[in-house]
Formats: structure tokens, sequence, C-alpha cells
């Protein structure tokens, strides 16, 4: 799990204001596919969300189960643009909007993963 130097900016900035985040990538509600960025424990987890990993230090990232099924063979960037999103997410008010960019595990890495076994799940 990455993010950018500028979405670890507006992470910090973010986590300032509304102190402990999190981030729950869904598969359609809101801005379609687009991390959402939350309070931590705003947004409920559970049995079918996976955790990926943590951003900007220890900002929790999750991912739905059935969207996890397509993307846990890509390597997932948390990255920040110009333009407001549709969502309830916390950067919309200033004007930019958190994204994903990805890219494909390499054959070593996918192996790493495997063998690491599956990542945890909410509770």
């Amino acid at each position: 799990m990455l993010s950018t130097p500028e979405a670890d900016a507006l992470i910090t900035r973010l986590t300032a204001r509304h102190g402990p985040l999190m981030f729950h990538q869904s598969g359609g509600c809101c801005d379609g596919s687009a991390p959402m960025c939350f309070p931590r424990g705003e947004f409920k987890v559970g049995g079918q969300d996976v955790r990926l990993g943590e951003v900007a230090g220890d900002v929790p990232v999750w991912i739905g189960a059935a969207q996890f099924a397509y993307w846990r063979h890509t390597q997932i960037t948390i990255d920040v643009v110009p333009g407001r999103g549709a969502g309830m997410s916390l950067e919309s008010p200033e004007g930019v909007r958190f994204m994903i960019r990805s890219r494909l595990f390499t054959d070593a890495e996918d192996a790493l993963l495997a063998a690491a076994g599956d990542p945890p799940r909410g509770g």
C-alpha cells in the first residue's frame, strides 16, 4: 500500500483538522471506486472488508472483499488530484479528491504476497 507525497501532505492536514483517519476503497458508491477518507471509526468495517495496509504512517486502508478479488494482484497507490468529487470523503471541501493509481505486481511480488497469506479482514 503506497501513497504519494501530495496525498501524504493532504492526509497530514486532514488529520490535524479531524483526528485519526481511515480510508475505504469501495466498489461503486458515490465517486465510483474512489478511495473515501473518513475519521477513523466513522465508517464501520466488517468481515467483508480487507485491510490493505497503511498510508501516511498509520492511516489504515480498507477495501471491500469483492473489490479486493479484482485488485489483489495490483500495487495500489493513493494520490490526490485537483477537482471536487461527488462523495462524502473528507477532502471534498478542499477542491481536490483522492484517487487510486495502480500497477500489476511482478511475478516475484505476487509470489511473496501469496506466501504471506491473505490480509486481515475487519471484524
